[in-house]
């Protein structure tokens, strides 16, 4: 993983609500329904359509069209990735 993708990973998730997207994503442990997604957070569509587009761009989510809706999974091997990554800082 370069340099680059772990910035713009390290970025996305330096949001407190991305960070709860991406829990809550996780605890489902399947592919989650983006309006299923929404209905948990106090926030405008527009904001929250913002936050997952910074993740999928990230290559955090993916994100598959279903019909006239969206859904989310986390990616596991970018993540791991990412984990691994981090894991050359830890003592």
């Amino acid at each position: 993983m370069d340099l680059k993708k772990i910035e713009k990973i390290s970025k996305a998730l330096g949001d407190p609500c991305r960070l709860k997207i991406m829990e809550m994503v996780k605890q489902q442990n399947d592919w989650v329904q983006c309006s299923c997604i929404i209905s948990n957070f106090d926030l405008a569509q527009s904001t929250m359509s913002h936050h997952m587009n910074l993740l999928v761009d990230a290559d955090l989510l993916i994100a598959v069209k279903d019909g006239r809706n969206m859904q989310y999974q986390v990616n596991k091997d970018v993540v791991a990735e990412y984990v691994k990554f981090l894991n050359v800082f830890s003592v």
